[in-house]
């Protein structure tokens, strides 16, 4: 299984392909000795940020975080890209997290952290990794019944971490040395292995201490994938095979947490292999290739893309791969899809129409597993029918010297603007509607529309 931890499919972050476990750290004979002025919890930090692949972290300085900044900076693999605020630098990590598949921010404490809370808690929404680093209050502060700057005025410093615990899958408060390198391996593990954001603070004044577990190199990262079991995996095989067998006009459809689970080749396998006719929702668009022979477009209810709504809700069977189903990717849950033919495809849980779910299933495994068994008994029946009905949309008419610019002409030119390896960022409302039109001139593998407001 690939240990990669890019975006969808991409490749491998690290040259080695190994990515995060908690660290076992060398002897020294094992390992080169680190000088003594290299060997502190900074350098440790950046050091780990470079092995996943990070590159750039984006940072807003403060008091509480310069000497942490200072020990990036100095990091050869590390560039500090300065932000004007801490939202800022928390919404750049969130994108650097959807193309680079990890992203770093670094701000001060609490007047910082509070600023970046926002951007951490949706990129928990949207199943990213971040790491948010914390330049924290003096370790001989705590405790002590002093009220600091950057504080809410009580000498309770615990604030800050009680807000980040409901939007990170891991916090830590680094106060010693002694467990600091763990704690800070396990963080960043933990936001690999769950692809959700960690809180990571350090004290102030440990930034540049020097400490005998940081002497030697650490053991590279290494997590092992999780494993389906191979008995659920038979099991939601051999019953969405035969739920699949008795439909007559099966479609599939994608859905944002592809990104999650990395399977978008596996995906676009079984869209071969199968010959059904292949949807995106809102949100999952640009994780498949639109270039896939029997694509019918953004399944979005009564706001899909011309004739695919009707190819989807008049199927009799649909493969929904990780969908999210809230109010905004069902325009208010108005979605004419009935439970009892579909099967949902979660990254690890397999739900067959009304009956049986299955646990311990990988997506992958699941996907490409479905392929093999599907492949002798291709059914391309919906996109056949799409075909008949389907019109091409028509072109807009040309502006007129002095006419106020129309919608319909702005996208048409943004159209031609648009590459194989176009970034596309879409607000809620009319620009997320209209880009739902868009089409990559090569492949849709590399674009990417999202709303900051999912």
């Amino acid at each position: 299984m690939d240990n990669g931890i890019g975006s969808v499919d991409r490749p491998k972050a690290v040259g080695n392909g190994m990515v995060a476990c908690p660290a076992v750290f060398h002897t020294s004979s094992l390992a080169p000795t680190i000088p003594s002025a290299e060997a502190t919890l900074g350098s440790h930090l950046a050091r780990r940020l470079v092995e996943v692949g990070v590159s750039d972290v984006f940072a807003v300085p403060g008091d509480f975080n310069l000497t942490l900044l200072d020990h990036l900076i100095a990091e050869p693999g590390l560039r500090l890209v300065s932000c004007c605020n801490e939202l800022n630098a928390g919404y750049a990590a969130d994108g650097y997290a959807r193309a680079k598949g990890v992203g770093t921010c670094a701000v001060t404490f609490t007047v910082g952290g509070l600023s970046v809370l926002n951007a951490i808690a949706g990129a928990y929404s949207e199943n990213l990794p971040v790491i948010c680093v914390v330049g924290g209050p003096n370790s001989n502060d705590h405790g002590s019944n002093r009220i600091l700057h950057h504080t809410i005025g009580l000498p309770d410093f615990s604030q800050e971490l009680r807000c980040f615990q409901p939007v990170t899958c891991h916090q830590v408060v680094i106060n010693n040395l002694d467990d600091a390198h763990e704690q800070v391996d396990k963080a960043i593990a933990t936001a690999l292995r769950e692809s959700k954001p960690v809180y990571i603070s350090v004290a102030c004044n440990l930034h540049g201490i020097s400490h005998p577990t940081f002497f030697g190199n650490p053991i590279p990262y290494c997590i092992v994938p999780r494993q389906s079991s191979q008995m659920g995996l038979e099991a939601a095989l051999d019953a969405t095979v035969e739920f699949l067998s008795k439909a007559v006009k099966p479609v599939m459809v994608a859905g944002p947490k592809l990104r999650v689970a990395k399977v978008a080749a596996a995906f676009a396998e079984l869209a071969d292999a199968s010959g059904y006719a292949v949807a995106t929702m809102p949100s999952a668009k640009g994780l498949v290739p639109e270039t896939l022979p029997r694509f019918i477009g953004t399944y979005w209810g009564a706001v899909s893309t011309s004739f695919c709504v009707e190819m989807v809700e008049s199927a009799d069977a649909y493969l929904i791969a990780g969908p999210i189903f809230n109010d905004q990717s069902s325009v208010g849950y108005s979605f004419l899809l009935n439970k009892e033919k579909a099967v949902i495809v979660q990254p690890e849980r397999v739900t067959v129409g009304n009956g049986p779910t299955f646990g311990c299933v990988m997506m992958k495994d699941f996907l490409s597993g479905l392929a093999k068994r599907v492949s002798m008994k291709r059914n391309t029946t919906a996109f056949d029918n799409y075909k008949r009905i389907f019109v091409p949309q028509g072109q807009p008419l040309e502006t007129e010297p002095g006419e106020p610019l129309r919608v319909n002409v702005l996208f048409k030119h943004i159209q031609q603007m648009l590459t194989g390896d176009s970034a596309v960022i879409a607000e809620a409302g009319d620009s997320w509607f209209n880009c739902q039109k868009l089409k990559s001139s090569l492949t849709a593998a590399g674009k990417h529309a999202r709303s900051p407001s999912d």
